[in-house]
C-alpha cells in the first residue's frame, strides 16, 4: 500500500468509536493528525466517524487476537509509514464480588482490559523503537490508584495491572526515546456504565451489601452524570503528548486527583504506623 505524506502525528487508537478514543481521534483529526482507529467492527467506526479520509485508517480488530492486532498495526504503519503515539483504550467494566466472580468472567476481563493493551504493545513497540521516539497512553482508571471499592475486584485489578505496566514501560523505554503515561481519569461521562457495556458477575451473594448498593449506585445514580467530560479528558492527553517531558501518572478530573490524594495520605498513615515493625524484618547490621 502507498503511504500517505506524513502528518504530524500518527496515532493507533483501540476503542475509537466510543467515549475518550472517540473524542480522541476525532481532535487529533481536527488539528492534522492521522489516526488508525479500531474497533471490534467497521461499522461502529463508519457511524462514528462517517466517510473514511486520508488521514484516517478504520480498522476492525478483534484486540484479544494476537494476530488481528500485528495485522492492524502492519496495515497503520503500510499507510502511514509510522507510529507515533500508541493509545491502549479499549476495555469493559466487570462487576461482581471477589468470591461470586467465575474463572471465566475474570479471565474474559483481563483478556480485554490486560493482555489486549500487550498485544498492541508486543507489535508497536519495534516500530517506535526503530523510530527511537514515541508515545504510549495507557487508559487506567482512578480505580488503578485508588481501589477500595466493593464489587469491583476484578476492573480495579485490570487497571491496577495496567498502571503498574506503564510504570515498567516508562524505565525499560526511557533509554529508547519513547515515552509512557498511564491516565487515571475519574467517572467520565460515556457509555462505560451503560446496562449494555458494563459486565455483572452472573452470580450473586446476598451476604455483599455494600458491593449490591455499588452496583445500584453506578447503573441507577451515575451512568449519564458522570463530572468527567471525555472532549477535555482527550485534550489533556493531546496536551501531554506535546510536551518534552510528559508525566508518567496522569490524574484526569478533580474525582481523581482528590481520590489520588486520599490513596497517598492513606498509605503514608499506615506507613509511618508500621515503620518501626516494617523495619525491624531486616537482617541486623
Amino acid at each position: 500500500m502507498q503511504q500517505q505524506a506524513n502528518p504530524s502525528k500518527v496515532w493507533f487508537i483501540t476503542g475509537a468509536a466510543r467515549g475518550i478514543g472517540l473524542s480522541l481521534a476525532r481532535q487529533a483529526l481536527l488539528r492534522g493528525d492521522a489516526v488508525a482507529a479500531t474497533s471490534r467492527t467497521l461499522a461502529s467506526l463508519h457511524q462514528a466517524f462517517g466517510d473514511s479520509s486520508e488521514r484516517l485508517l478504520a480498522l476492525e480488530v478483534d484486540l484479544v487476537a494476537e494476530a488481528s492486532v500485528q495485522a492492524a498495526i502492519d496495515k497503520t504503519v503500510a499507510t502511514f509509514g509510522r507510529i507515533d503515539c500508541v493509545v491502549n483504550n479499549a476495555g469493559y467494566g466487570q462487576q461482581g464480588t471477589v468470591e461470586a466472580l467465575s474463572d471465566a468472567e475474570l479471565r474474559r476481563n483481563f483478556e480485554v482490559n490486560v493482555f489486549a493493551p500487550l498485544h498492541v504493545l508486543r507489535h508497536a513497540l519495534p516500530h517506535l523503537r526503530a523510530q527511537r521516539s514515541g508515545h504510549v497512553f495507557n487508559v487506567a482508571s482512578i480505580v488503578g490508584f485508588q481501589g477500595g471499592y466493593a464489587g469491583w475486584g476484578s476492573y480495579v485489578a485490570s487497571k491496577f495491572a495496567i498502571a503498574g505496566l506503564t510504570e515498567t514501560l516508562a524505565a525499560e523505554l526511557a533509554e529508547l526515546g519513547i515515552k509512557a503515561t498511564a491516565v487515571y481519569p475519574g467517572p467520565v461521562r460515556t457509555g462505560f456504565l451503560s446496562k449494555d457495556t458494563l459486565v455483572v458477575a452472573k452470580r450473586s451473594i446476598a451476604d455483599y451489601t455494600e458491593a449490591q448498593a455499588s452496583l445500584d449506585l453506578h447503573l441507577n445514580g451515575l451512568d449519564g452524570k458522570q463530572a468527567g467530560d471525555p472532549e477535555k479528558v482527550a485534550t489533556l492527553i493531546l496536551q501531554a503528548a506535546t510536551v518534552a517531558e510528559p508525566p508518567v501518572h496522569l490524574f484526569a478530573g478533580k474525582i481523581a486527583n482528590t481520590l489520588a490524594e486520599q490513596k497517598m495520605q492513606a498509605v503514608r498513615k499506615d506507613l509511618d504506623a508500621w515503620r518501626g515493625a516494617s523495619d525491624s524484618t531486616d537482617f541486623a547490621e
